[in-house]
């Protein structure tokens, strides 16, 4: 080949890259133009959903559980389940005021605000709906809520001073800082899955006993201790690396679930729930501490008062073990440091 070829060749190939390279240049911007476009068609097949309001013919299908009103002069019905109905719009409930359980569930509401006129209202379920706020004005009754499967960022607004039970799953929350303890001095449970909390900061709730943040992102466990009454923490599926953040304003701690973390080491990080004088059932399964040898019986010896361990209950062996293991350990301390001291002196 001479040297005119081998230049046009060459010449021809860098024209093919150039080529190449502007056709990939076209992809990405083709690419991102469909990515736009596809979130476009996403925003508008939401806003493509058709407006169905709440009707008296519906209400009248769906009535249930006849009771006294409230100033037991008249008769009322006072349940209301509504649950798959398509519905974008309730504002016709203002008017039903004696409901008390209330039933709203895979719908398509974005507000339900309306919902502050039912001061009689016992329960609530909104599951699977579009809201992104829970606030509604104080309800004086409310003993029971549920918003999983929404789209809300923030629990702001949630002041019932009957609320026990609060499930917010499976939504979009990364702080919890908004909560009032003085408001919600009687909720004894909060379930917290699935959503984007990266800490365990800000549940300034003393009355609290049951605690559910599985499949968050929480890589801190801090502020607990504000939770004087807390007996369950469930924390599953989070990115836990150290059991740092314990202490012993944890009295009432019975139960923790720490399954499928990244706890490293049993002894250096089961000893620092010493401090939990009443916990009596731990999972650690799927972490990096189980493959460690005799893991059972270090979580043991740790935790002498710990009665089951990933489910599965101590066996008076396994506690002998743990015990003599201990004893002889203690010893060979003692010895250790009667050495040093005799080092010392010499």
């Amino acid at each position: 080949m001479s040297d005119n070829e081998a230049e046009e060749t060459f010449g021809e190939e860098e024209d093919n890259a150039e080529e190449a390279g502007g056709e990939e240049g076209d992809e990405e911007v083709l690419g991102e133009e469909e990515e736009k476009l596809g979130e476009e068609e996403e925003v508008e097949e939401e806003e493509k959903v058709p407006d169905l309001a709440l009707t008296e013919e519906h209400i009248a299908e769906c009535l249930s559980l006849l009771c006294k009103t409230g100033d037991g002069l008249a008769h009322a019905y006072v349940r209301l389940d509504v649950h798959d109905r398509q519905l974008t719009d309730i504002n016709i409930l203002k008017s039903f005021i004696h409901l008390r359980y209330l039933d709203l569930s895979k719908n398509n509401l974005k507000d339900i605000s309306c919902l502050s006129a039912l001061t009689h209202l016992l329960t609530l379920k909104a599951d699977y709906n579009l809201l992104t706020t829970v606030k509604l004005e104080e309800m004086p009754f409310l003993q029971v809520a549920s918003f999983n499967d929404n789209k809300m960022k923030t629990l702001e607004g949630c002041s019932h001073p009957m609320l026990e039970h609060l499930s917010v799953n499976n939504n979009l929350i990364s702080k919890v800082d908004t909560l009032e303890p003085a408001k919600l001095a009687r909720l004894h449970t909060l379930e917290l899955r699935g959503n984007k909390l990266t800490t365990t900061d800000g549940f300034c709730l003393p009355n609290l006993k049951n605690l559910f943040l599985a499949q968050n992102v929480i890589t801190v466990i801090e502020g607990l201790d504000r939770m004087s009454s807390l007996t369950t923490l469930h924390m599953r599926g989070n990115q836990v690396k150290t059991l740092d953040g314990f202490t012993d304003g944890l009295q009432m701690l019975q139960y923790i679930n720490l399954r499928e973390n990244s706890v490293m080491e049993v002894k250096t990080e089961v000893p620092k729930l010493q401090c939990l004088p009443l916990l009596r059932a731990m999972v650690l399964s799927e972490n990096p501490c189980t493959e460690e040898d005799d893991y059972r019986i270090e979580v043991l010896i740790a935790l002498r008062k710990l009665e089951r361990l990933d489910k599965e209950e101590y066996q008076e062996e396994e506690r002998t073990e743990a015990e003599a293991i201990a004893e002889q350990r203690k010893e060979e301390e003692a010895n250790a440091e009667n050495e040093e001291v005799s080092d010392e002196e010499d």
